[in-house]
């Protein structure tokens, strides 16, 4: 199979197998450092001892910040890395996050001072790493079959349930899963190109075994007409996994397919939790961040709101309040640094456009890295807000994107996020079809939102920040 769950959420088998090694990597790298530093290989001599100490628990923290940090730069979303230039791209993120590493790596010792390694070691470590991570990178993705970890795909459906699937495979970018063909039966209507469907003209369990598929997908338009359940019931006894298309391109595509969906599959589908407990400690998990981000932050946002009073005078206000709608579409006054001239909307509510003329030049700035969005902190220490979940909109937009758009309104059954799923799987949106596509991504994370999806939501957001990705 090409991905598997862990908490709740899925991953691509091949992301996990590379984590794997280059976690192993970062750790040894630190013990072939010191058989470098110290010309030995007894790693329980005195001399070692009194010079490292506690060598497993120091390069298993040289290990974690390393892959905490590869994640963060989107080091395990290989798919944009392909091309010619892919690999240099991939290389200059990796030394970018050893940059960022070597940071947190001195602000630890500096704090905690027992999980000191000496300088040589450290540097020798981090040279060792370099190389084998882009040597093992190198071969992984040079000597590694790409059908090793991909799903084999069969589909019972010629329809146009099936041609969703169909456009879904020919955007599959990081190859988790490839379609064999679709089967059709004489009650179906033919949307597929012919040279892809396979007539139900044998045993579904054969046709399955000789293309060697391990999952079949029930794509039919309509289920009362011609659904083969003995054929179903013979692959499903023979180990091949049944899925239908709204589960499979959640798993596949990190989003929930609107076009597929029916309310029955929302009611009847894991996910969608709540609990006192995972309210009150998302609520303690939120106010301790925030407390945490505001203290480290500070600097950042006086120097900011001094430059956009030198921009505009003293007189204007430095902070934006735009009333947004949050959780069960209660509203809230949204904080924001101020990024666009005093009247920017005289003229009502408008989207944000691509080199938008009401933009200042601090503006600007702020809005590539984000930092107009810092003072929703504040919301969220109030509870108007979360550190993740969907972005709040204003109530004009939701308004309009509820009467056109169906189950626009579920958003809102959590509070929103200062950082979101959406941000980090679709760029910046400004029309009523990206609010579409938003609102996939929207409907996956508040069905599988956990604090381990909270936490790596929060992680990747670094990329974000750091690469300017998606901002207007």
């Amino acid at each position: 199979m090409g991905t598997f769950k862990l908490f709740n959420n899925h991953i691509k088998i091949s992301f996990a197998v590379l984590a794997v090694v280059e976690t192993l990597i970062y750790f040894s790298s630190i013990y072939i450092a010191i058989a470098f530093r110290f010309a030995t290989l007894d790693f329980t001599s005195e001399i070692l001892f009194n010079s490292i100490g506690n060598a497993p628990a120091k390069a298993l923290i040289f290990a974690v910040i390393h892959m905490l940090s590869m994640t963060a730069l989107g080091l395990y979303q290989v798919e944009q890395f392909r091309g010619r230039t892919g690999f240099l791209q991939m290389v200059s993120r990796i030394v970018v996050s050893m940059f960022l590493v070597a940071i947190v790596l001195m602000v630890i010792y500096y704090l905690l001072p027992l999980t000191q390694i000496g300088r040589g070691v450290t540097a020798l470590a981090f040279l060792i790493s370099a190389i084998l991570v882009i040597l093992a990178r190198r071969i992984f993705f040079a000597a590694v079959d790409p059908n090793a970890f991909t799903s084999r795909i069969l589909v019972l459906g010629v329809g146009n349930n099936a041609a969703s699937l169909l456009d879904a495979g020919d955007s599959n970018s990081s190859g988790s899963f490839k379609l064999k063909g679709f089967i059709s039966t004489p009650e179906q209507t033919r949307v597929i190109p012919e040279d892809l469907v396979i007539e139900l003209d044998d045993s579904l369990l054969r046709i399955a075994q000789s293309l060697n598929v391990n999952e079949i997908i029930v794509a039919l338009d309509d289920r009362r007409k011609g659904y083969p359940v003995q054929h179903l019931l013979d692959c499903k006894m023979a180990g091949l996994k049944i899925t239908e298309p709204v589960t499979f391109l959640e798993r596949e595509q990190g989003k929930v397919n609107l076009a597929l969906l029916n309310p029955s599959w929302m009611i009847f589908s894991d996910g969608f939790t709540v609990s006192l407990i995972k309210t009150s400690l998302s609520r303690l998990f939120d106010i301790c961040a925030s407390l945490a981000i505001l203290i480290l932050t500070a600097p950042i946002l006086i120097i900011t709101a001094l430059l956009i009073a030198l921009e505009d005078g003293f007189r204007e206000p430095v902070l934006y309040r735009q009333e947004r709608v949050g959780k069960n579409g209660q509203r809230f006054q949204l904080l924001k640094f101020r990024s666009m001239r005093v009247n920017a909307e005289e003229n009502g509510a408008q989207w944000a456009a691509k080199n938008d003329a009401r933009v200042t030049r601090v503006g600007r700035f702020i809005r590539k890295v984000r930092i107009d969005e810092l003072p929703q902190i504040l919301n969220i220490l109030k509870g108007d807000m979360r550190l993740v979940g969907p972005r709040p909109e204003r109530p004009e937009f939701v308004h309009k994107l509820s009467e056109s758009i169906r189950m626009y309104s579920q958003r809102h059954a959590v509070k929103p996020g200062l950082a979101g799923w959406a941000q980090l799987k679709y760029p910046y949106g400004a029309t009523e079809e990206d609010a579409y596509e938003k609102l996939q991504y929207d409907l996956y994370y508040i069905k599988n939102a956990n604090p381990v999806m909270d936490f790596f939501i929060l992680l990747q957001t670094l990329e974000v920040v750091l690469f300017g990705k998606g901002a207007r």
